[in-house]
């Protein structure tokens, strides 16, 4: 197989997996499975089962999230980095939420929190930090800002399943946050994602959220049944896991600790190792209180290099990719008002290397020197 930028890491266990919901079980929709799942996520994390509400994407998560927590349709204002997925921003405003744009820190990618802190209103009431490459950087920062300004914080941990700050997991610790399970992150369910808090009044709206708002809908589905006379109170949306997905990330979180971890951090320190010394060059800083398992490995590139880069590798065959554009230059999100300079300079700037489980030292080593040949040309 080529060398890919990410890709899934599945096989045979998972296809028996689902092979056994399909022959065995039979139910596909959400069930006894999913409830299984969300109680190994809760045992993996060290929470209680109920702080765990999984859904059928990351993005389902987010807006369950934000939802649950400022309500629906509320106009509220949500301080966002602009260097995020657009699924970060298009969340924030399916619950009716206004996403704001903040700029970013040159040495993390990360949400700056001065620039945050001007762009606060009357109408600020939550800030969506996110963990980028798997980095938490700075949470005590995040949360001290959010107690100072009465904000709620609803993490985007998409890249970071499985990451420590201060030796706790994500997840395990503050407002709430998501995480993504689609089929190139550090677990896959093939799609899916998660909530988690331990604000219960946050969890039983996102869980009955998740199903059209049919009250008390999960514990029915989860004991084989259905709810035939309920009440609906609030929007909702079909947001739910199958049986399917959460077979499949049950074989994965079983996987991570003693497999995908131990891989993802072996490259990520071998990127480091060749390329930190290299000119025009210049590596995203970690937290140095967190231990990370790298979902993406972006690297800067000075000098205006960049293009020549991209091009040097791919001749040799090597993918690479962006992570990603700012959204304050999309049409939806300003097309380019506010300016955000810092974002627009790792705009210019990032590169995303090739980075999972199924890469081997010496494609990590191609990489690398196909990117010193190329600065050095």
């Amino acid at each position: 197989m080529s060398m890919r930028l990410s890709r899934s890491i599945v096989g045979e266990a998972e296809a028996a997996a689902v092979h056994r919901v399909i022959c065995e079980d039979g139910y596909l929709g959400i069930g006894s499975e999913v409830q299984r799942f969300e109680a190994e996520v809760a045992a993996y994390l060290g929470v209680p089962a109920d702080w765990v509400v999984s859904a059928n994407t990351g993005t389902a998560a987010l807006h369950l999230a934000v939802e649950s927590a400022l309500g629906h349709g509320s106009g509220a204002e949500v301080l966002v980095p602009s260097l995020t997925f657009v699924a970060s921003f298009q969340a924030i405003g399916a619950a009716g939420a206004v996403p704001v744009a903040c700029d970013a820190r040159l040495d993390t990618a990360t949400i700056d929190l001065d620039d945050a802190e001007r762009r606060l209103t009357s109408r600020t009431r939550a800030i969506m930090p996110v963990h980028y490459a798997s980095n938490p950087v700075n949470l005590d920062a995040v949360y001290a800002f959010a107690q100072k300004h009465g904000l709620r914080v609803i993490e985007d941990a998409a890249h970071a399943f499985g990451c420590l700050y201060k030796g706790r997991k994500i997840g395990s610790f503050g407002d709430i946050a998501c995480f993504s399970f689609d089929g190139i992150k550090n677990i896959t369910c093939g799609e899916g994602g998660c909530l988690v808090t331990s604000d219960q009044a946050v969890a039983d709206a996102a869980r009955d959220g998740r199903l059209l708002s049919v009250e008390k809908d999960t514990e029915k589905r989860f004991s084989g049944q259905r709810s035939w006379e309920f009440d609906v109170e609030r929007q909702g949306w079909r947001y739910h896991m199958s049986n399917i997905m959460a077979a499949i990330g049950r074989v994965q979180l079983a996987r991570l600790d003693g497999e995908f971890a131990p891989k993802r951090r072996e490259l990520a320190a071998l990127y480091r190792e060749r390329l930190s010394a290299v000119p025009g060059v210049a590596l995203l800083e970690a937290e140095p209180e967190a231990w990370i398992i790298p979902h993406i490995f972006p690297v800067r590139i000075l000098n205006g290099l960049k293009r020549r880069v991209i091009d040097a590798l791919d001749a040799a065959g090597i993918p690479t990719g962006q992570h990603y554009k700012p959204n304050h230059l999309l049409t939806l999100y300003g097309g380019g008002k506010p300016s955000l300079p810092v974002t627009e300079r790792l705009h210019e700037e990032l590169l995303t290397l090739p980075l999972h489980p199924g890469l081997s030292r010496e494609d990590v080593e191609a990489v690398c020197a196909g990117i010193v040949e190329a600065v050095n040309r």
